[in-house]
């Protein structure tokens, strides 16, 4: 067997034999990223493959064997079923995950001449694109037939009182955390990495050497580094952070832990109570618990929503003096978006929320950010 990366998935059938497709199939992605440890895409593909090769071997079918119909009864199961897991209903999105992931490995399976059929069809339809110069324009996509339609639902920003009333629940790591999505973009897996060692000194913006300084992100969605650039006012909350609050944490975990002097401060910017990282369903519970008391209606991904909205609209106000600056091609590069298509939706977005907007655009670096305490 090859090295296998650090989390590596691998799956097994009912008498504890390796699937050999699937194990070859994920570690090609997982040799693609050239990383010591496995990518959470590999562990997402790992996990959706695992509910696939179950689904089939409680059916009692080969995978060989398997055809769209097959295909489509998994994916209407799910419509029509909660999750075993949370009793929940599938979220569609969820759905088509799971769907294009079973459909990626057939494709490939069919490549490497492991079958000798598709299972699934592609069909060419006209969609509306946007290419890098902010122009809109059609072209041929091939769909797969077996994706759930989803109703477009369009994601709103969060006004500045709506705001301050989030914060007023927010316990102060979390808060930190929703700080920095709302006021540079970060998404839940890229807070949970950062680090102290790559928050910057504030000092220089504060003298005018340099108005601007990014911070690198090397573990982000699909494994894309990018680079953010958080306001001066969120690196002072920062450092105003890491020098009280997470300092609280240490020192009150290495009180706790006298008799073990084995612990050692994790690099991460965010730590919990316990003196470890915050997690990501940490972090998702402890802003689902603010939402709730604040009377509100969303997640962390709101905030994220928010900063793209008011970065759009502040750039599109700028873009007109500036006719080579292209607002949605910068929003792109600002949230780690692979296709413009995915960013051009907060052009609809900032049309139908103007008004919210406006309170917004002079205070992206300052205001917006509300204050700790």
């Amino acid at each position: 067997m090859p090295n296998v990366p650090l989390g590596f998935p691998i799956l097994f059938d009912a008498d504890m034999a390796i699937i050999e497709p699937a194990f070859v199939w994920l570690m090609e992605h997982a040799e693609l990223s050239g990383r010591a440890q496995a990518s959470e895409t590999v562990r997402t593909y790992g996990e959706h493959l695992h509910d696939w090769f179950d689904s089939l071997e409680q059916s009692g079918i080969e995978w060989r064997e398997a055809d769209e119909r097959v295909i489509a009864a998994y994916r209407n199961r799910m419509l029509e079923n909660p999750s075993t897991h949370t009793g929940r209903p599938y979220a569609r999105t969820t759905i088509n995950a799971r769907v294009s992931t079973v459909c990626r490995f057939y494709g490939w399976a069919l490549d490497r001449g492991l079958i000798d059929h598709c299972p699934f069809r592609l069909t060419e339809k006209m969609t509306l694109m946007l290419d890098g110069s902010y122009r809109p324009g059609l072209q041929r996509r091939q769909v797969n037939e077996l994706i759930v339609s989803r109703p477009e639902k369009l994601p709103r920003p969060l006004r500045a009182d709506e705001l301050a009333r989030l914060f007023a629940h927010l316990r102060p790591t979390a808060r930190l955390a929703a700080q920095w999505a709302l006021g540079a973009g970060l998404r839940r897996k890229e807070l949970c990495a950062l680090a102290v060692d790559q928050i910057p000194d504030s000092w220089p913006l504060d003298l005018g050497i340099d108005p601007l300084v990014g911070v690198p992100l090397h573990i982000t969605k699909g494994d894309r580094p990018r680079t953010v650039y958080p306001p001066l006012r969120l690196l002072d909350h920062t450092h105003w952070y890491i020098g009280e609050e997470r300092a609280r944490i240490v020192r009150r975990i290495r009180r706790i832990r006298r008799s073990d002097r084995r612990y050692r401060a994790p690099s991460n910017l965010l730590l919990n109570e316990h003196g470890r990282a915050m997690t990501r369903k940490l972090l998702t519970a402890q802003l689902a618990e603010a939402f709730a008391a604040s009377g509100l209606q969303g997640t962390l991904h709101w905030l994220r929503h928010t900063f793209a909205m008011a970065m759009l609209a502040r750039l599109q106000v700028q873009a007109r003096t500036n006719p080579d600056l292209n607002p949605l091609k910068v929003v792109q590069v600002l949230l780690g978006h692979a296709s413009i298509t995915t960013t051009a939706i907060y052009l609809r977005c900032v049309e139908l929320h103007e008004r919210d907007l406006s309170e917004s655009l002079a205070y992206l670096y300052g205001e917006l950010i509300p204050a700790d305490g």
